[in-house]
């Protein structure tokens, strides 16, 4: 069945626990990358709270060990917190046991470069053969890699998201502030940020356990506590982290949940208030970035989707800012990917910085409507959906078309985009319009013509 692959993709390796990711196939992509490394190079390892966490590391660390590469264990600690100690410790890669957004069934390794970003598609590519072809180097004795402990992520972490905010200004205002760590690998560090900024915290879900209490995923639906609680505390805003603390959403005061696209807007918003130059985004993310760069003379570059595409189009466009929709900020002076923290504190300082509340500042950007819908799909049939919906939308006229990525059509109302998941079995169609039915619309009709092309699989 579908639901039951290995997904290896760019984005790394996902499966469920005890079917198709197990500890001898995490052993493997471990012999892989050492081979992919070379013996005698220096890998960083975290993981996140999931009870199959340990299990997975451990055998991933023997992997890398088996190929005489030296592993340094950084423990529970965030996907950001993890590139960042890739860098400073000066490693060859790294690794972040996680599986992000997904269910606790679910478990998964990222791979990362020297700087801390996700493996190129080349490099992803490179690693899968490696693994696909088992033939792995078993190091002798004297070969064999050292395994090695450091506690430091997140002081290094936290120090390094203090440097780049005004954290004078923020504690100032002494905001109220309701968190939800879910239990993931966020709360052990974000609290210690949100103490550094001055602010009253209320914690949800602040065991470092992996029992999620809700939903992983941090959409609405799955936030009904945090809004209620924003509510109920009279918060100034509440902040929801995925299990590795790499997406951050947002809840204004009242316990509005105003939609993950905002995350990244409003973070433009802010720092282009102090510095000016190109932004970096994926192609499935709000035309909301566009109308706030615009509002300030920015250009916006748009790369496909997958943060080590986004991050790629930043190095090579000498963009200064970067993210994604789903509530991914990106401030490559802290490290080049997504950051919870990251965004939490420019949120906090645009919001000290203008004294007005959340809520108003989402209420100056353009307001669009996203809709993001998923369904099951056969491996490989994402190609021939991509081709139908073009030649669809391309008897229509007036269409303009991006296949970096499965397939975005850009239409003078909106645009929607059908594409395969990096990091599950599924397919997404994303559309944007300026009002729900528009956007619904955009939506059933790319859905009928994938259904047709499934049905007659």
């Amino acid at each position: 069945m579908a639901a039951e692959r290995l997904m290896v993709s760019v984005s790394g390796v996902r499966g469920t626990i005890g079917e198709t990711l197990t500890p001898q196939v995490a052993m493997e992509f471990g012999l892989a990358f050492a081979a992919m490394l070379g013996a005698g190079r220096k890998v960083a390892m975290g993981r996140d709270t999931r009870r199959s966490g340990e299990m997975i590391a451990a055998a991933l660390s023997a992997g890398l060990l088996a190929g005489g590469v030296d592993v340094i264990d950084l423990g529970v600690v965030t996907t950001p917190g993890a590139a960042l100690m890739t860098r400073r410790l000066a490693c060859d890669g790294g690794v972040i046991v996680t599986a992000s957004h997904n269910p606790p069934k679910y478990n998964g390794i990222k791979f990362l470069q020297p700087i801390g970003v996700g493996l190129t598609f080349d490099g992803a590519a490179e690693l899968k053969r490696l693994w696909e072809s088992r033939k792995f180097a078993l190091m002798p004795t004297e070969r064999v890699g050292r395994a090695s402990r450091d506690d430091r992520t997140h002081d290094e972490h936290l120090a390094a998201v203090c440097e780049v905010c005004d954290v004078p200004a923020v504690a100032a205002r002494r905001f109220k502030v309701v968190l939800d760590c879910i239990n993931g690998a966020g709360c052990i560090v974000t609290p210690r940020l949100l103490e550094c900024l001055g602010c009253e915290m209320i914690l949800l879900n602040g065991e470092p356990t992996g029992e999620f209490a809700h939903t992983p995923e941090p959409i609405e639906e799955n936030l009904t506590g945090l809004c209620r609680a924003v509510r109920e505390h009279g918060a100034d805003v509440g902040f929801a982290q995925d299990p590795d603390a790499d997406r951050l959403v947002v809840v204004a005061e009242g316990g509005k949940f105003i939609g993950e696209e905002y995350t990244l807007a409003l973070a433009a918003a802010f720092v282009l208030r102090h510095r000016k130059g190109k932004l970096a985004t994926n192609l499935a993310t709000s035309r909301m970035i566009d109308d706030v760069a615009a509002a300030a003379g920015a250009e916006v570059v748009r790369a496909p989707t997958g943060e080590a595409n986004v991050v790629e189009a930043m190095l090579r466009e000498g963009c200064f800012f970067a993210g994604e929709g789903n509530g991914g900020v990106i401030e490559p002076r802290v490290v080049p990917v997504r950051n919870s923290l990251v965004g939490m504190a420019y949120l906090l300082q645009y919001m000290a910085e203008t004294g007005k509340p959340l809520g108003a500042l989402a209420a100056e950007i353009p307001a669009y409507v996203m809709l993001k819908t998923k369904f099951p799909a056969p491996a490989g049939v994402a190609p021939r959906v991509a081709a139908e919906t073009k030649k669809h939308f391309a008897a229509r006229g007036g269409s303009r078309f991006d296949e970096r990525d499965g397939l975005r059509v850009d239409l003078p109302a909106g645009w929607v985009s059908v594409r395969a998941s990096n990091t599950e079995p599924i397919m997404r169609i994303m559309a944007e319009a300026r009002d729900r039915a528009a956007a619904e619309a955009l939506v059933a009709e790319t859905r009928k013509l994938a259904d047709a092309v499934i049905g007659k699989q």
